[in-house]
């Protein structure tokens, strides 16, 4: 799964795209349809969002639609992205896998 820069969750909405990174001239990666964003994932360069916690709840709401959490799991996964939100050094990416990771392990 992939956070595009434009705030969309990426699930198959995508256009294949040969850049110049330092590992090939020209190296096969992906592109998002909707904003145009090609993603460089050999130079390490992912894209970063930083949400407002309105924006990240509603990234979380279709996160936890794409993997059919039970309506329990899904009010313990809103609390978990909140507290993790609070603590400000998470990108919405991480704060999402660091969530589900503590909801499924419970």
């Amino acid at each position: 799964m992939i956070i595009c820069e434009c705030g969309e969750l990426i699930d198959g909405n995508t256009f294949k795209e040969y850049i110049r990174t330092s590992a090939n001239p020209s190296t096969p990666t992906i592109g998002h349809t909707r904003c145009g964003l090609i993603f460089n994932f050999i130079d390490d360069k992912k894209p970063k969002k930083y949400s407002t916690k309105k924006e990240l709840k509603s990234l979380a709401m279709k996160f936890a639609r794409m993997n059919n959490l039970d309506k329990e799991l899904h009010e313990r996964f809103l609390l978990e992205i909140n507290r993790l939100k609070t603590f400000g050094k998470f990108s919405d990416y991480d704060i999402l896998l660091i969530a589900f990771q503590i909801v499924n392990e419970k």
